[in-house]
């Protein structure tokens, strides 16, 4: 499945493409996340974790960085793995791409997300929206640590990553959900032009 978010940092895109090539930064971004191997030649080993209320999903696994465009200023990750009681996989290929907007920084995120096993089980707009509130956090954190670097603050490195868990996250994917439904049942179709 593919999602595709979109999020602006308000800082030049020099910056953020600088931050970029950090990957244990960028990883400690993502809530949930966390390095526990770097194996050079950019490739590193981690585990991601998500808690819903009551599910929780842990998968360690490897991500490998396939493309750097400079011009382009795209960077390509692909990552795989497997949920650690072997209840199921993951493979994923994210694109990041920045653009100048204004004075910061537009970075889009595209997701090519494969799930089998348990996590499979949860529908594309649960999967959707979980990604989407996972998105928001990430790029308040990214800002945070690009704003703490740049007034000369030591970022310490992937261990600050806070875990993706809880009622919060659930509830902020649910509250997405049900506006989804409402803007289907109430807002006028308008055809595309």
């Amino acid at each position: 499945m593919l999602i595709k978010n979109e999020f602006q940092v308000a800082a030049p895109i020099d910056k953020v493409w600088q931050f970029f090539g950090d990957i244990p930064q960028v990883a400690a971004c993502l809530p949930g996340t966390e390095l526990t191997d770097d194996l050079g030649g950019e490739k590193y080993e981690g585990r991601v974790a998500v808690r819903m209320g009551p599910v929780r999903l842990r998968f360690a696994g490897k991500a490998d960085i396939t493309e750097r465009d400079e011009a382009a200023k795209r960077i390509v990750v692909n990552a795989t793995g497997a949920e650690e009681k072997g209840r199921g996989q993951a493979s994923m290929v994210v694109t990041a791409t920045l653009a100048p907007a204004g004075r910061g920084t537009k970075v889009s995120v595209a997701q090519d997300l494969q799930l089998a096993g348990a996590a499979a089980q949860y529908g594309r707009g649960m999967i959707s929206d979980v990604s989407a509130v996972l998105m928001r956090d990430f790029s308040v954190n990214l800002a945070n640590r690009i704003d703490r670097a740049e007034r000369g603050e030591v970022v310490a490195g992937a261990a600050a990553a806070s875990p993706a868990s809880g009622v919060t996250l659930g509830m902020r994917a649910a509250l997405m959900a049900l506006r989804r439904v409402f803007r289907r049942c109430f807002v006028p179709y308008q055809a595309a032009s």
